[in-house]
């Protein structure tokens, strides 16, 4: 559950190295097994198809802003066990909501977007086609309903269990990652690339759409807006690039894709999710998924460390939410809304996950899907990643087709883009 006042995290013990060990030895559960930090009770889905299971938990809690001290957590997420009655399928999403009314469209969205990607006729065969049309779908339908989205709206990113596949479709910059032993090593894999103008590709993207790309000092005539450069403050949560219409200083985003904020889509913000697929094998351990709440300050590998020193993901929950609310209030004297899924891959078990060396251990790999879709890469470190896009050559890069036809096998575009070649 979250916290009410969005302080409890400040009662966390505390420890020397950043850990937790001294609460979990002191016991964090209750007489029914329920974690007294997190609230939360362990639970397991069986994938009878390849026979393992997933061990997860959920961690939410409301950031602290002492300039609104009632300001409600705009962060959503959703767990949604056997997608189309299949015990292989299951659904796990983190939904980040911003403007005066992120809360009510990150809540909108992660209850939409499940439920139309579950019911794609198209979804067995082509999982890629259907989430650029469940997520295309949902921004429109958010467009259409009561909620006010000019000025509001949520990330949203999404892991979907197929069996032994992971299918990651990512809005924003919120993230997923996943765990990989390599010999007595664990290694984080992002599973997400973070679409903000710290990103070239992104970047020129909506320059092609209009938008002027310039930090708060920049448009506000402190700092030159004519070097366009913002060094490392996407990880010292300093002064990052924003998006602004060319005779205004509004919207002022952060990212560069999300689901609604129709302002913003006026220079180039989109919908359109970027999907990588994932063969798993013996030596994924576990996935996260969060906001960027907790990778604000917090690497994707001090993560994974922290999730790999606990049995209990119940346990890592409430140590991520604790490092991160720490270190927020080391930086600035507010803290985001944070949360966190982690999932454990438990008893899983395949003829190819001998080997630990070199990018074969992961399996990430490209997909072949029907004319209509087309395989690019990027590269992160030394390991290459494959994910999978429509294909529409013709298409302007800051085009995006909204159908008026709410059927949830609608096809629609995406932008053209092209992967960094470094991170």
């Amino acid at each position: 559950m979250g916290c009410v006042n969005g302080k409890c995290c400040g009662r966390y013990p505390q420890s020397s190295d950043g850990d937790s060990r001294d609460y979990r030895e002191s016991g964090p559960y209750n007489v029914q097994g329920i974690h007294v930090l997190t609230q939360r009770s362990l639970e397991s889905i069986p994938v009878p198809s390849h026979n393992f299971h997933l061990e997860y938990s959920v961690h939410t809690q409301r950031g602290y802003y002492p300039d609104s001290p009632d300001k409600e957590n705009q962060d959503n997420l959703c767990i949604r066990t056997q997608i189309q009655g299949n015990p292989n399928i299951h659904f796990f999403g983190v939904f980040d909501g911003h403007g005066q009314f992120g809360a009510q469209c990150s809540n909108f969205v992660k209850d939409r977007l499940v439920e139309i990607l579950a019911n794609d006729p198209s979804f067995s065969d082509d999982p890629v086609k259907a989430f650029n049309s469940a997520f295309l779908t949902t921004n429109y339908e958010l467009h259409k309903s009561d909620i006010e989205d000019s000025m509001s709206g949520t990330t949203a990113i999404t892991v979907l269990v197929v069996g032994d596949t992971l299918f990651v479709a990512n809005v924003g910059d919120s993230r997923a990652v996943i765990a990989v032993q390599e010999g007595n090593r664990i290694r984080a894999e992002d599973l997400s690339n973070d679409q903000t103008p710290f990103r070239k590709d992104e970047y020129e993207r909506v320059k092609q759409c209009g938008a002027r790309v310039l930090s708060v000092d920049q448009v506000e005539g402190f700092k030159d807006p004519n070097i366009q450069s913002w060094g490392n403050e996407e990880s010292q949560g300093g002064d990052p690039p924003r998006l602004w219409v060319q005779n205004g200083m509004y919207p002022g985003t952060a990212f560069t894709r999300s689901v609604g904020d129709s302002t913003a889509e006026k220079i180039g913000v989109v919908a359109v999710p970027e999907v990588l697929m994932v063969q798993l094998t013996a030596n994924h351990l576990f996935f996260v998924v969060a906001s960027d709440g907790v990778f604000e300050f917090l690497s994707s590998q001090a993560v994974v460390n922290m999730v790999a020193s606990y049995t209990d993901p119940r346990d890592a929950c409430a140590a991520i939410a604790r490092e991160s609310y720490k270190i927020w209030m080391e930086h600035e004297n507010r803290t985001d809304d944070i949360t966190i899924i982690i999932v454990h891959i438990k008893g899983f078990s395949n003829s190819g996950a001998g080997t630990t060396d070199g990018p074969s251990a992961t399996n990430i790999r490209p997909m072949r899907f029907n004319r209509g879709t087309s395989e690019v890469s990027f590269t992160s470190g030394s390991e290459l990643y494959h994910s999978v896009r429509s294909d529409f050559s013709d298409l302007h890069p800051c085009q995006h087709v909204v159908s008026t036809n709410r059927s949830p096998a609608i096809i629609v575009p995406s932008p053209k883009h092209e992967w960094p070649s470094e991170q």
